[in-house]
């Protein structure tokens, strides 16, 4: 089965012990099976996000033009269900026999929908099973209990803000559509859309939030603390979370995450996509952006891991070369974002890291240059990210049972 996951969160949380204790090995991992979605005769479908239902022991993948729905024990397909018909499928959650669809519009500006599937007939629930959400529902996720579902609308432009003026750093307009980012609250007992909270008026803390991109806040991952009662969204372009408090249902605060120093030990990056892997201390910083986040509790505290993807805006308006801010080799090719780097002090995309915070966005952990280093030692480091975000740890999904 091909699944897009670069760096899964549940897996980097399992390997913390084995970073922090050399004596602890992971002894092999084989592969049990792999389904060709490609080859499957849908034509458009892709692999993207899957989720386990453990009472039918299925595995359901969406990927843009539908889902496939698996047999776990040898990888046969089951069932594609087409979603063509309502727009593109960015995600999928499974909790109490129900699978939820998150549908974004086939106009992305307009209001996406949320389908639930009972996973036993693998047909659309009896009674509401559809609802309207947000523009650009782009991940959904249950509360612990199963009787709330958490949409992140991305609210994603079509056409983003222009540059206003020549100051350095770049300050960027509002766009002309610009859906609000929002996260959907729906009580399943009801099937009702029970709220909508925005980042309107919400309090800012922490660092290095970018709030001058050319576009709002846009919801990316969420994750739900063990009690069920808060919920952290990533708002990766803008470096920054949202807390959502559940009993409220409207967001407390935005927290930045503030940077990363590439100049320190343990933090090297490779700036050059020559052909050569070399991992030096450069003078850049790294804006974490996570995109995937998880919860978990230790000690009776909430605990998130983020991965530290990086992102930019999706026409690259926001990024540049080094170079054309005076940036010198070996950092000169290097991607850096336009609204926060100057002459001498240069701002990339990600952290290339999976950090772990505690539930005020205080970093307790981060992996530091592990993952760039031991992807180049086991010969699957891709040199041509390397000006961009290095390995780009993106995330995974899992449910809790």
């Amino acid at each position: 089965m091909k699944i897009r996951v670069k760096a899964p969160l549940l897996l980097m949380t399992l390997l913390l012990p084995v970073m922090a204790n050399a004596q602890s090995v992971i002894s092999s991992i084989n592969k049990e099976w792999t389904y060709q979605h490609a080859l499957s005769g849908f034509a458009g479908q892709t692999s993207e996000i899957s989720a386990f239902d453990e009472a039918t022991n299925t595995i359901w993948v969406a990927g843009a033009v539908g889902v496939d729905v698996l047999n776990l024990n040898d990888g046969s397909l089951l069932q594609h269900i087409n979603t063509s018909s309502f727009g593109s499928i960015n995600s999928i959650a499974i909790k109490n026999g129900v699978a939820a669809f998150a549908i974004e519009s086939t106009t992305r500006t307009n209001p996406g929908i949320v389908q639930f599937y009972n996973t036993n007939t693998r047909a659309l629930t009896s009674g509401v099973n559809t609802l309207t959400v947000g523009a650009l529902p782009d991940m959904l996720t249950f509360t612990p209990d199963g009787t709330k579902l958490l949409v992140a609308n991305e609210g994603t432009p079509s056409t983003y803000g222009a540059r206003i003026g020549t100051s350095v750093p770049r300050v960027y307009g509002a766009p002309a559509l610009d859906p609000v980012g929002s996260v959907s609250v729906i009580d399943m007992s009801s099937r009702t859309v029970v709220a909508t909270p925005t980042f309107a008026g919400v309090p800012m803390t922490g660092s290095n939030i970018r709030t001058n991109t050319g576009m709002d806040f846009e919801p990316e991952y969420i994750a739900v603390n063990a009690a069920g009662t808060k919920a952290y969204v990533t708002l990766q372009e803008a470096n920054a979370i949202g807390v959502l408090n559940l009993q409220t249902n409207s967001f407390e605060q935005v927290v930045g995450l503030g940077v990363k120093d590439f100049s320190l030990p343990g933090n090297q990056i490779d700036p050059l996509n020559n052909g050569t892997i070399s991992f030096i201390s450069a003078n850049v910083k790294g804006l974490y952006m996570p995109d995937g986040i998880a919860a978990y509790q230790a000690g009776g505290n909430t605990y998130l891991v983020m991965a530290n993807e990086g992102d930019f805006r999706e026409d690259d308006g926001d990024r540049s070369a080094a170079s054309t801010l005076g940036g010198v080799a070996p950092l000169n090719n290097l991607r850096i974002s336009n609204t926060d780097s100057s002459p001498g002090d240069l701002y990339a995309a990600g952290a290339r890291s999976f950090s772990i915070r505690d539930e005020n966005g205080n970093i307790v952990f981060d992996s530091g240059d592990f993952l760039d280093k031991k992807a180049a030692e086991l010969g699957i480091y891709d040199d041509a990210r390397s000006r961009d975000k290095g390995v780009e740890p993106e995330g995974g999904q899992f449910d809790r049972y």
